[in-house]
C-alpha cells in the first residue's frame, strides 16, 4: 500500500512547490499524474512547468494527446492514468480515491493553506484516506522549511 503525503502550502505557491516534488519523483524513476479540477488552471500550470529553471527541463504533457502513455508527467482532470504512474499528485482539491492511493507508490495532496475551503477539503481527504487504512503524513512549510507535523 502506498503512502499519502499532504503538503500544506503557506509560504511557496503551487507553481514553486510542484516542480520540486516532480523532480524528486522523476529522480526516483516514477511516472507521475498531476490531477487538477479546472482546465484553465491546468493550462496555466502547464505553462509554468515549461517556463521552469533555465538549467533544467521537466518533461510533461497535457492529457488528451496521442502520446499520453509515454509522458513521464501527465497533467489531467480525469481519473484515468494512461501513463501508468507510480505517483499521483492532486492539486486544487482534486479527488483521490482510497483505492488509487492503495495501488500507487505515493499520493501527494498539495493544498493552499491560505484558502480555508482548500484546507477543509484536504482534511476530508485525510480522513477518507487514513480511514481506509492508507498510511499518511502531513507536511507543513509554516516555519520556513518543510516539517512533518503528523502521521496517520
Amino acid at each position: 500500500m502506498g503512502k499519502a503525503m499532504f503538503y500544506h502550502l503557506t509560504r511557496r505557491p503551487l507553481e514553486a512547490t510542484l516542480p520540486m516534488l516532480l523532480e524528486r519523483s522523476l529522480a526516483a524513476g516514477w511516472r507521475v499524474v498531476v490531477r487538477g479540477t479546472d482546465a484553465a488552471r491546468m493550462d496555466w500550470l502547464d505553462e509554468k512547468l515549461w517556463l521552469g529553471a533555465e538549467d533544467g527541463f521537466l518533461p510533461h504533457g497535457r492529457a488528451g494527446g496521442p502520446r499520453d502513455a509515454d509522458q513521464p508527467v501527465l497533467l489531467t482532470l480525469d481519473a484515468e492514468m494512461p501513463n501508468a504512474p507510480a505517483c499521483l499528485m492532486a492539486v486544487d482539491g482534486a479527488r483521490v480515491a482510497p483505492e488509487e492511493a492503495a495501488r500507487l507508490e505515493r499520493t501527494c495532496i498539495l493544498f493552499d493553506g491560505n484558502d480555508e475551503a482548500a484546507v477543509q477539503a484536504a482534511r476530508g481527504q485525510w480522513r477518507a484516506l487514513t480511514g481506509a487504512g492508507c498510511p499518511a503524513e502531513y507536511w507543513s512549510e509554516e516555519s520556513g522549511r518543510w516539517e512533518k507535523k503528523a502521521e496517520g
